[in-house]
């Protein structure tokens, strides 16, 4: 990796390798980014994850019919187990939601 410098008086633009420490801080700081990126990502997709859940709490009531409980269980555990796939949190593969 190279950073450019200029020199004011004449306007030359070089380009000097980083080194040591400013190598190992550069490396670290773009791990750091790349980081950030998945954990705003994963945010993202548990949020979207949690929209779903939410929107068939309805189906696990007191008062809900069972057959309607026994088809929501397995699809509201796929969605817990969303964060546990493989490629998360780029990769996501929704389950079905039941009709």
């Amino acid at each position: 990796m190279n950073r450019t410098e200029m020199n004011v008086s004449t306007g030359e633009l070089k380009n000097i390798p980083f080194v040591g420490a400013e190598l190992d801080a550069w490396t670290a700081a773009n791990a750091a980014y790349a980081a950030g990126a998945d954990t705003r990502k994963a945010a993202e997709v548990r949020a979207e994850r949690n929209t779903k859940l939410a929107k068939t709490d309805w189906t696990q009531g007191a008062d809900t019919p069972q057959a309607i409980k026994a088809k929501y269980v397995p699809y509201r555990q796929a969605l817990r187990d969303v964060p546990a796939q493989a490629g998360f949190p780029n990769t996501v593969v929704w389950p079905t939601q039941p009709e």
